[in-house]
């Protein structure tokens, strides 16, 4: 699976976990250099504190595109060390 945004490919893993129709991708498949951790949270009921990077990519910035959860609830640990993304980043 690839996640691109603006032409890029940002993460790229053959071991991504689907989530309610989201991929998360190892946290070691994404490009760094393009990430910037960002204060933006939300909250999920079963899954926990998201926590947000908003990518860079060609000058062009993201904001909070993509989530992880640091420290996911009993119910979610399938996806700790994992980030999904959306806001226009597709993933095939």
């Amino acid at each position: 699976m690839k996640a691109i945004w603006n032409d890029t490919v940002i993460a790229e893993s053959d071991d991504t976990v689907i989530v309610e129709g989201n991929h998360y991708f190892p946290i070691n498949s994404i490009k760094k250099e393009y990430f910037k951790k960002t204060d933006f949270t939300s909250f999920c009921g079963w899954k926990g504190m998201a926590k947000y990077y908003s990518i860079t990519v060609n000058g062009n910035t993201n904001k909070d595109c993509a989530w992880y959860y640091e420290e996911p609830n009993d119910a979610a640990k399938k996806i700790k060390g994992m980030i999904a993304f959306w806001n226009g980043v597709r993933v095939k």
